[in-house]
């Protein structure tokens, strides 16, 4: 997996963690799905690069 590909994924699921605390501590439901949503996204694209670079080896 590229550092960079990992900083990105590793950050998108970071974000995602701190807009669901946002979302839960406002109330703000919208706010919260998106939150988990940034979440998954970026787990999901890890362990695409992890697919990816088991591959190649």
């Amino acid at each position: 997996m590229g550092k960079r590909d990992k900083a990105r994924n590793t950050a998108r699921v970071a974000k995602g963690k701190v807009k669901e605390i946002a979302g839960k501590t406002a109330g703000d439901e919208h706010l919260e799905a998106d939150g988990r949503s940034d979440q998954v996204v970026g787990n999901m694209k890890q362990a695409g690069e992890k697919v990816k670079d088991a591959l190649k080896e």
